[in-house]
């Protein structure tokens, strides 16, 4: 049985932890680490990727491959989809669909989207519920330019971000946080008091260079996002 990425991944992070590859020390090149395992060049490519993906190597081209002297940890953070995160609380989940319509792209959101002038944006504003209380309010644009199809698209019964996942991958993405004060739109829809500390994230998405969603995702005080590393 041929071996596996994941058996050259492990075996290559077992020499360098126990000092076998040592920092900074400079590692065989794909053709004769697959020589050594008897297995093809695209299984130690993926096994490579992921290290180097996992801050554990790096790697240059024509200056090869090393181990990394201070090994990066980096944070992965997944897109969840609303409707499972609720359920995963043990909470019912419902979906409202508040607003909808396709517009020319404001001003503002030209410029952060690197739109054109004449360039249209579906405008979707949604509500997330667990167990009948307010969850998270979506404030989301579709650049109808990269994805035309989600104009027809009926967005009464799905929400756009579960939509987006299942339709259109993306290769970048752009997150960013804050907090702000709920003003009387805030107030009404997540059921709390104008000037309350409410919990923002900010998603833009990519697919090869093109913008395809920007999303305002806003959620009541006492919100908790978690990432591990």
């Amino acid at each position: 049985m041929s071996i596996t990425y994941r058996e050259v991944k492990a075996d290559i992070l077992r020499q360098i932890t126990q000092g076998e590859l040592a920092p900074g020390s400079s590692m065989p090149n794909e053709v004769d680490l697959a020589a050594s395992y008897g297995c093809a060049r695209a299984t130690v490519n993926r096994a490579m990727r992921e290290l180097a993906d996992d801050g554990i190597i790096e790697r240059r081209r024509k200056a090869g491959t090393r181990v990394r002297l201070n090994p990066i940890r980096q944070v992965r953070l997944n897109i969840p989809i609303v409707g499972q995160e609720i359920e995963e609380l043990g909470a019912a989940y419902r979906y409202a669909l508040v607003h909808g319509q396709a517009e020319p792209a404001p001003n503002w959101l030209r410029a952060r989207m690197a739109l054109k002038r004449d360039d249209r944006v579906l405008h979707l504003t949604c509500m997330h519920y667990a167990d009948g209380a307010p969850y998270q309010h979506e404030d989301r644009w579709i650049n109808l330019g990269a994805l035309p199809e989600a104009e027809q698209h009926d967005f009464s019964d799905i929400g756009p971000n579960e939509w987006l996942v299942s339709t259109v991958p993306f290769t970048d993405a752009q997150i960013s946080f804050h907090a702000v004060q709920a003003d009387a739109t805030f107030a009404d829809y997540l059921d709390c008091t104008e000037g309350d500390a409410l919990f923002q994230a900010e998603r833009m998405t990519w697919l090869e260079g093109q913008t395809i969603t920007f999303v305002q995702l806003t959620y009541r005080r006492g919100h908790r996002l978690t990432m591990q590393y």
